[in-house]
């Protein structure tokens, strides 16, 4: 799947700490790019950037998307072509117990960095990730699509929809002018290994399996857009790459979820997460109340499908055996994880280029 495209090219990536941004700062890294990473220090121990030891490969400085004049330094001494935004505070949960700091982080963190972007003449292409919930959520039984309504009942869900805004509000007064592409995406619900996040679901699976107590879920019937991490990971990259080719046609919204047979309930996706666990794993439904989360979301994945010749490579029974998997070989002493986690970034590059072939990334 690689070409030259990537070889040498100077990335920039807020929240590389954490999970998402982790396993894209090392696919980037792998497939040639110099990566340059500003997040906090990881918020959990254990934690994929320490376990895969990606401060050894990557150029790294920790510090708070919230402190515009420090971001804005790291940026322009970087000097990146094309630079990501996945810092976030990213849990609905916390989000009703700290809402300032999540507006501040979400909303506030993502004008810093576009402001960082308008003052760094060598960008060129800049992404922007928000999360599905953004959307105004009407409990539909059909996908949202990237022209529906932003929204959100809760602080995390609403800062995401800022977020939005506030991109577009740069895009059409300042960054479309200097002829910066920028874009937003949306991915589903992400599982993967090396997420150790609090209130998640796979985390929290891990967490009572792995000690053998029983694992409390809130909401059992709630619908959600389970994916893989390296799919959504697999469109950023792709939609990147387009955009630092100097096409308006990508500078916009874009939704990354799974197929519609994947889109189903928590309570499937713990009954086959304990079957593939094993040891008898169980679990229970905890009693209420708790804080309001949307029931049923789904999204409308056409857009990249039609315009990116991006579409699912894993069914959900794949991505949670990788997950697992995963977790699993962590608990053992002495493996390398992160060739572990380069081994599944080189068999789905090869699972996708039987999907589509002659595709790069």
């Amino acid at each position: 799947m690689k070409d030259i495209f990537w070889q040498d090219k100077s990335v920039f990536i807020t929240g590389h700490s954490g999970f998402k941004g982790g396993w894209l700062s090392l696919w980037l890294n792998h497939l040639g790019a110099n990566v340059f990473g500003y997040a906090l220090s990881p918020l959990t121990s254990p934690n994929f950037f320490a376990i895969t030891s990606l401060g050894e490969m990557i150029s790294s400085c920790t510090n708070d998307i919230r402190s515009l004049e420090s971001l804005t330094r790291e940026m322009q001494k970087a000097q990146p072509e094309i630079a990501f935004h996945l810092a976030a505070q990213p849990l609905v949960r916390k989000s009703y117990q700290s809402p300032i700091e999540t507006y501040e982080v979400n909303v506030m963190g993502t004008a810093h960095f576009l402001e960082a972007v308008r003052q760094t003449p060598s960008v060129r292409a800049a992404i922007v990730v928000t999360s599905d919930k953004c959307y105004e959520n009407r409990e539909w039984l059909w996908g949202y699509r990237e022209s529906d309504n932003m929204g959100g009942h809760d602080p995390y869900s609403s800062s995401k929809g800022c977020a939005e805004l506030v991109t577009a509000a740069y895009r059409d007064s300042y960054l479309s002018q200097a002829q910066v592409q920028i874009a937003t995406v949306r991915a589903g619900n992400v599982i993967g290994g090396g997420d150790w996040s609090e209130d998640r679901l796979i985390p929290d699976m891990v967490r009572a399996f792995s000690s053998e107590n029983t694992l409390h879920i809130r909401a059992p019937k709630a619908i959600r857009p389970w994916q893989h991490v390296l799919e959504p990971l697999r469109g950023y990259i792709l939609l990147a790459k387009k955009m630092s080719q100097k096409s308006q046609d990508y500078c916009s919204g874009w939704n990354f979820g799974p197929s519609e047979r994947d889109i189903c309930t928590v309570e499937e996706v713990i009954k086959k997460s304990a079957t593939l666990w094993g040891d008898e794993a169980q679990w229970s439904v905890a009693p209420g109340p708790h804080p309001h989360e949307a029931i049923t979301l789904k999204l409308d994945c056409s857009k990249a499908s039609s315009l990116l010749n991006w579409r699912p490579v894993f069914n959900l029974d794949i991505a949670l055996e990788w997950t697992i998997n995963w977790y699993k070989t962590q608990q053992k002493s002495g493996v390398d994880m992160r060739a572990l986690t380069l081994k599944q970034i080189n068999a789905y590059e090869a699972l996708v280029q039987k999907q589509s072939p002659g595709d790069t990334l």
